[in-house]
């Protein structure tokens, strides 16, 4: 789930009440979020929003796209524990489901352009590799919601983009690297599934595509570091104590894509994941 604080409970973070009246800016929902302060960092005159405008509340949804009337609007919300989800599915088709439908509808009408982040696991995993024009095939609620917020969004608003993307790891708060160097400090050796592969992004990278795709036509993208790996090769590049089991040996858990590995028919590859991972691990020592 993508973490919220709650830093300015009246206020928009990044902007003054008068600033955030101001048409032309961008505005950023799940700001405080892992990909959204990176998102922060490309769009520095963004207006972020938090938990207080919850993406599930419509109408404070509209009545916030309204009062700031920007020209674009970037949704990093979303609720990402995917075993989470496959216990509340409600809540999962309420927060990534309709949720993006409520900013679609919300864009259209002040104009706006919509960037929608989903991701690899709308995919059933039963072919390698994904193009932007396969059909969607979730096998776990998460990514039955994320697929159902695609389509909202593609209903809700003309102007749209949306991003699949995969495996997130980059600056604030946690992500699968950070959770292997805790398992590795704490533990002998650390478990790590080898038969389920994607590709690993680095959210300064996708963050850094961002401007193209909003520069393209309406549609959906794919933008992933090129590459592409097992949860225990990425995690055998960032420890030494990695140790590969198959999914089916773990506790119980959401089913997973065996292969979700994205690529695009339009843009550029990023480069090799572990080039971005490379620098990552270098700026966690400065």
């Amino acid at each position: 789930m993508v973490v919220e604080t709650p830093e300015a409970p009246d206020r928009l973070k990044g902007g003054t009440d008068d600033e955030a009246g101001s048409a032309g800016r961008t505005l950023i929902f799940g700001g405080t979020g892992r990909l959204g302060r990176v998102l922060e960092r490309t769009f520095p005159d963004s207006i972020s929003v938090d938990h207080t405008v919850p993406i599930t509340d419509q109408e404070a949804v509209r009545a916030l796209v309204e009062r700031v009337r920007p020209a674009l609007v970037l949704n990093a919300a979303a609720w990402t524990d995917v075993d989470a989800c496959e216990t509340d599915p409600e809540r999962a088709l309420l927060v990534n489901g309709e949720g993006p439908g409520y900013i679609a509808a919300a864009c259209e009408e002040v104009g706006a352009t919509l960037v929608h982040f989903s991701t690899d696991y709308i995919f059933s995993g039963d072919r390698t590799v994904y193009y932007e024009d396969d059909a969607p095939s979730p096998i776990n609620t998460y990514g039955r919601a994320k697929a159902l917020g695609e389509t909202r969004v593609m209903i809700g608003c003309h102007d749209y983009r949306i991003i699949r993307t995969s495996r997130l790891f980059g600056p604030f708060g946690e992500n699968f690297v950070t959770l292997m160097q805790q398992r590795s400090a704490a533990k002998r050796t650390v478990m790590v599934i080898d038969d389920e592969v994607s590709s690993p992004t680095y959210t300064p990278d996708l963050a850094g595509m961002v401007p193209m795709v909003v520069r393209a036509p309406p549609g959906i993208y794919h933008v992933t570091n090129s590459g592409s790996c097992s949860w225990y090769e990425f995690a055998a590049a960032v420890i030494r104590n990695a140790v590969p089991v198959h999914a089916a040996q773990c506790r119980e858990r959401a089913p997973r894509p065996r292969s979700s590995v994205l690529c695009s028919r339009t843009l550029p590859p990023l480069r090799p994941w572990q080039h971005a991972l490379g620098e990552y691990l270098h700026e966690q020592h400065r």
